[in-house]
């Protein structure tokens, strides 16, 4: 008889709940530097130096958390790379196409402004665009992979909580830190079926390379195509 998967991990619910909070509030790594170099004010461009340096203090940690898994997956990922990419983009290729379509349905059928998010991350662009390639293509899919998919699966082993929890997760915190209207909440199913399409992914291939990989070309080609626009 087929042993019931369970529901919910304890022990990995307790983990991701820290692993959640020390992503929450990894900004105040950014108080090292600006203690460090006595910062006074803190422009555009010393935000985007900030919000990179706070990014890589934060990668180091997880990784030495997550060292023997991460080296784990690696290899899985490394020896079946071809096929571990060909999942990767058909899962991105429907997310981003679920994206696309309800940005257009929110923005032109409901009149709504960009996500304020958005907003955001195009001032940081604007200000050292080539460093926010590094900070927001690179750097921020390798963090936010291992919080809301690693630790998510971790603490959710039934597939469908898992990717129901992450994607929700992970496109609420898109939303609710930058928003100025509660209509902005319809901004959670775009960033949302982004994160179901990374989560399915890591499910499929078993190892979190697959989605950081499809994570770092998504925001990469978003940000060079920002610059250059």
């Amino acid at each position: 008889m087929r042993q019931k998967e369970k529901l919910i991990n304890i022990k990995g619910l307790i983990i991701a709940i820290i692993i959640f909070t020390l992503f929450y509030f990894s900004a105040y790594f950014q108080l090292i530097p600006i203690l460090i170099f006595n910062i006074k004010e803190v422009s555009g461009s010393t935000q985007v130096i900030l919000s990179t340096f706070s990014n890589i203090v934060l990668l180091l940690i997880l990784f030495l958390i997550f060292r023997k898994e991460l080296i784990k997956e690696w290899k899985k990922f490394k020896n079946k790379f071809l096929e571990n990419i060909d999942t990767g983009v058909k899962y991105w290729l429907i997310g981003l196409g679920t994206m696309m379509i309800s940005n257009i349905i929110i923005t032109f059928v409901l009149n709504l402004d960009q996500a304020a998010n958005e907003q955001a991350v195009q001032e940081m662009i604007s200000s050292l665009p080539w460093l926010m390639v590094i900070n927001a293509g690179i750097i921020a899919p390798c963090t936010e992979e291992i919080v809301f998919r690693k630790c998510f699966k971790k603490a959710f082993p039934n597939k469908w909580i898992f990717i129901i929890l992450s994607a929700l997760v992970f496109g609420s915190l898109h939303v609710i830190t930058t928003m100025t209207s509660p209509l902005e909440l319809l901004y959670i199913i775009p960033y949302g079926a982004l994160g179901a399409s990374f989560a399915m992914m890591y499910q499929k291939t078993e190892t979190i390379y697959t989605s950081v990989a499809m994570h770092m070309f998504h925001n990469t080609a978003l940000t060079i195509l920002s610059i250059l626009a």
